[in-house]
């Protein structure tokens, strides 16, 4: 049964959906069966997989409002290895149309039992805010990883997301826990960067993945082309450090 991840943060900029994308892409390239749920109305993570969201018929709009199962709005993409559920603007109505809905923070997690076992690990793309559907993707995850660059409101920024999941974990998802924290963006010639990156370790300690993920220029090519960036080019900085992210990721998920 696959164990569902909600990747997320409520700043945006911080790398949530190239983490997504990429983590996702290398850890199909470990050999693993991933689902990614493009769960932004921006449908960046879609973009980033070559997905064009205006001609979709059917995205995860359809699935957490009841519409269509899961199984009918995958899309395989045999090329990167790995599925995606994609979205685009029309889930921007789901906000205000789930507040009137019966179990309306569950409608993820229940549309995404039957495909569960089909998968070792199922990624959700977050908005970049804490809203019904970043709510939605807390109650339907086992774990939470949280990218964050290392800059002055880093960690500022994260108590608003912590003490959502806290309340999550006391009120509809008892099991939810923080998988880690990837530092994005990263440039070890910035003294407030490393000050940063400090800080973290001192707060959350081994809750901090070890992989550093670099300023990258292939990496911030990639979604243009839409592609990961281990099709865009495996051998840039980017690719080899979300690929040392998938390992560590793993070696977490065994222990």
């Amino acid at each position: 049964m696959g164990n569902v991840f909600a990747v997320t943060n409520q700043k945006g900029g911080v790398g949530k959906t190239t983490t997504t994308v990429n983590l996702a892409a290398s850890l199909a390239e470990n050999g693993k069966k991933i689902l990614l749920v493009d769960l932004d109305p921006q449908g960046n993570a879609s973009t980033g997989c070559g997905i064009n969201g205006v001609v979709l018929e059917k995205s995860s709009y359809d699935v957490i409002m009841g519409e269509a199962p899961a199984a009918e709005v995958i899309v395989k993409r045999d090329d990167f290895n790995f599925d995606v559920m994609p979205t685009n603007s029309d889930l921007t109505a789901a906000e205000v149309e789930l507040l009137d809905e019966d179990l309306r923070e569950h409608r993820l997690r229940l549309a995404l039992e039957p495909i569960r076992a089909d998968y070792d690990f199922i990624l959700i793309d977050c908005p970049p805010s804490l809203s019904m559907l970043t709510l939605n993707a807390l109650v339907a995850s086992k774990g939470v990883i949280i990218p964050v660059q290392c800059e002055y409101y880093a960690l500022e920024g994260l108590s608003s997301l912590l003490k959502t999941v806290e309340r999550v974990r006391q009120r509809a998802n008892p099991t939810l826990e923080i998988t880690g924290l990837v530092r994005t963006m990263f440039d070890a010639r910035n003294n407030l960067a490393n000050q940063v990156s400090r800080q973290l370790i001192t707060h959350f300690e081994r809750k901090v993945f070890h992989a550093l993920i670099p300023r990258n220029v292939r990496l911030a090519e990639a979604p243009s082309h839409g592609v990961p960036v281990l099709d865009y080019d495996r051998s840039s900085r980017g690719s080899i450090a979300y690929m040392a992210l998938a390992s560590e990721f793993m070696r977490r998920e065994k222990s």
